[in-house]
């Protein structure tokens, strides 16, 4: 999904109404201009009839009409060149607001791509000393073992010779307590 996208500013129900207000205001100030030029049309002998004006240093004879539609040219020139600069500013202002964000959504993506990065370093160091931990684990455990064999192999060799020792004094008590029955 593009960065811009993302960005929306208005919800889409918003924009949608803005939208529609823009084009309502627009139709509005056409059918004002449409009404001026009409009046205007209508009475252009009233507007252009010549009349003394005083410009508070000087008179002067112009038709009054005309300077009134001048003036009201002039001020809604003033009005669509404060309202072209308004809407270039806003719309130099979301750009850079955009270019922004489009900014910071670089930058999380990249902590995030290091924190990923770093977890994966972590959980690779961990396994191994995991690793290690358990192979010296094991080798104790081999290494027990061992000892216990050794252990269990010498006290089997005891008991074995324990046990052919004892079983050679019996057989000598055997052999004196028959021989001297067989003897007489």
């Amino acid at each position: 999904m593009p960065a811009l996208a993302r960005l929306s500013v208005l919800p889409v129900g918003d924009a949608a109404k803005q939208g529609n207000s823009m084009k309502f205001r627009t139709v509005l100030l056409l059918l004002l201009i449409l009404m001026v030029a009409g009046l205007v049309a209508l009475n252009l002998d009233e507007v252009l009839r010549p009349t003394a004006l005083n410009l508070g240093v000087t008179s002067v004879e112009a038709p009054l009409g005309l300077v009134m539609l001048g003036l009201m040219a002039v001020l809604l020139l003033v009005a669509l060149t404060l309202l072209v600069l308004n809407q270039t500013s806003h719309l130099m202002e979301m750009r850079r607001i955009t270019k922004e964000a489009t900014e910071q959504r670089h930058l999380a993506d990249k902590a995030e791509t290091s924190r990923f990065v770093e977890l994966r370093e972590f959980m690779q160091q961990e396994l191994q000393a995991l690793t290690a931990r358990d192979q010296a684990t094991e080798a104790r455990v081999n290494q027990r073992l061992d000892e216990l064999q050794v252990r269990l192999a010498e006290v089997i060799e005891q008991t074995g010779n324990g046990l052919g020792a004892g079983l050679g004094e019996l057989e000598d008590r055997l052999e004196r307590q028959f021989k001297p029955a067989s003897g007489t």
